[in-house]
């Protein structure tokens, strides 16, 4: 059922360097971009722009995760999303990730041409996520996702529990761990402060032997220090995600390809130049 040969190349590259991975929402709705990408030839347009700018992968949405957002059928959802992965899917060779909490829409993508899941409940959503993760052979992003804020927690002890959870229901339904990728969640059920304090503890996800990816990209914790408005986060997002890459971040999930393709390469430059005898 799936591409294995496009899988297993970015399972192994995201764990020999980092890797960007570019935002393409086709709904009309999306925080910061919705309705510009939500026709066929829109969506080419745009994939074809990141992967020429630098996205190793291509993450295709079609439901808002914004706090707020209208709740989209299956049905709708596969409208939006299904046409434009069998398209891109023929005629690119960079990977797709489906971004969907449904199982029926992951299975349905992955037949399409993806060869990521990328589950922003870290399959605590949709009961029969796990199996369809396991039966398509897909990789998957976990992300960590409490379901509601709260102050009182520890969240960098939370986000442990909940992946020692994850991991077990992995186990369970079979899914392989080399196909399992994290995401801290930043931004989902999180007060600001918890949402840095994931980031800042990135490093004790090293234990688990998975890579991290992070989507820091424009979030409302960064306007939360800054005070600027979503679409004038560019310069705090940079700096979340290098920060992110310095404690272990694999794949940075961006709005703006061309800038974090540029810093990426600065980063490695440096990193570089700093192993030199």
């Amino acid at each position: 059922m799936i591409e294995a040969e496009r899988r297993d190349q970015i399972l192994a590259r995201v764990r020999a360097e980092p890797v960007i991975m570019g935002i393409l929402n086709v709904t009309p709705d999306s925080f910061s971009d919705g309705g510009r990408h939500n026709t066929l030839g829109a969506a080419e347009v745009q994939a074809m722009r990141m992967l020429a700018e630098g996205a190793g992968i291509l993450d295709i949405g079609g439901e808002s995760t914004r706090p707020g957002a209208a709740p989209v059928s299956a049905a709708e959802e596969l409208v939006r999303v299904i046409p434009i992965i069998r398209h891109l899917a023929a005629r690119i060779r960079a990977p797709i990730s489906i971004d969907t909490v449904k199982a029926s829409v992951a299975r349905a993508a992955v037949e399409a041409g993806a060869v990521i899941i990328n589950d922003v409940t870290g399959m605590t959503g949709d009961p029969e996520m796990a199996a369809t993760v396991a039966e398509t052979g897909a990789a998957i992003v976990i992300t960590y996702h409490r379901g509601t804020a709260d102050d009182a927690v520890d969240a960098v002890a939370d986000m442990r529990a909940f992946f020692d959870r994850a991991f077990k229901t992995a186990a369970r339904h079979g899914i392989l761990e080399e196909h399992i990728w994290l995401d801290p969640g930043v931004g989902f059920a999180k007060t600001p402060r918890q949402n840095l304090e994931v980031i800042a503890g990135l490093g004790t996800l090293a234990a688990y032997g998975c890579p991290v990816l992070v989507g820091l990209s424009r979030k409302s914790f960064i306007g939360h220090v800054t005070g600027r408005a979503v679409n004038d986060r560019l310069a705090g997002t940079l700096t979340a995600h290098l920060m992110a890459l310095q404690r272990g971040a694999r794949v940075l999930r961006v709005h703006d390809v061309a800038e974090h393709t540029d810093m990426l390469r600065l980063y490695q430059a440096i990193e570089g130049a700093g192993h030199e005898d």
